[in-house]
């Protein structure tokens, strides 16, 4: 059976310093790419694909994972820079995030400091306070030629990263880390993701208690289930 659950919406809710003029439920965020991901387990499976999502790599996601929150109707933004960046002379500089969100479709990009109360400001724009900053990892205890020999390592240590990076930001008031996972068993999924998060807790890392949804999809190449966590991260 499926299990669709979210640890303490209301743990969550008092975790962040909102922003005055918008709020971000995670809760949503999570519903919105389950679906989107359970979907996708679905069509394989009518295709009769040889290989299922679970065999794309992290970069190979992301088209799936936005086509999900673009379809509950969220605006999005890919890769875009980091505010704390934008002061760098070159736009190909600076850190980039994979995906930010925004309430509707119509705000189509992010407003910078020297555009505000201007011409060039526009009601298509948001502050990046007002954003929700969203960075996906993902990781596979199979891929198609046997076990992931670095699993472990891999679901330690960059993903933490990713974690930081909205953390250090001073101008991400809501930001994310969207961690997917593909197990064996949904018994794997379970303790690896308790692991990872109590690791980031021991190091200090700022996440709140996650909204964390998963389902089992058939088993391609070993992994029999997939897990996503939505780890809130406080920026700024």
């Amino acid at each position: 059976m499926d299990t669709d659950y979210l640890l303490s919406d209301k743990i969550q809710g008092l975790f962040f310093t909102h922003f005055p003029n918008m709020s971000w439920s995670i809760s949503d965020i999570a519903d919105a790419v389950y679906k989107g991901l359970k979907q996708q387990a679905q069509d394989d499976d009518m295709e009769q694909a040889v290989y299922g999502f679970d065999h794309h790599d992290e970069l190979g996601l992301h088209p799936i994972v936005q086509s999900a929150l673009r379809d509950t109707g969220y605006g999005l933004l890919p890769e875009q820079r980091y505010p704390d960046d934008w002061n760098k002379r070159k736009k190909s500089h600076g850190e980039r995030c994979d995906i930010v969100l925004t309430p509707t479709p119509e705000i189509t990009s992010l407003r910078e400091p020297d555009l505000k109360g201007t011409l060039f400001d526009s009601a298509g724009m948001i502050d990046p306070e007002e954003a929700y900053w969203l960075e996906i990892k993902s990781v596979a205890q199979f891929e198609t030629d046997g076990p992931f020999r670095r699993y472990t390592s891999e679901l330690l240590s960059p993903v933490a990263k990713d974690v930081k990076k909205i953390w250090k930001d001073s101008r991400i008031y809501h930001g994310g880390l969207l961690l997917i996972l593909f197990t064996e068993r949904k018994e794997v999924g379970d303790h690896d993701i308790n692991v990872w998060h109590t690791r980031c807790l021991d190091r200090g890392y700022p996440i709140a208690i996650p909204a964390i949804r998963d389902f089992p999809i058939t088993n391609r190449i070993g992994n029999g289930h997939c897990h996503l966590g939505l780890f809130g991260v406080r920026g700024g």
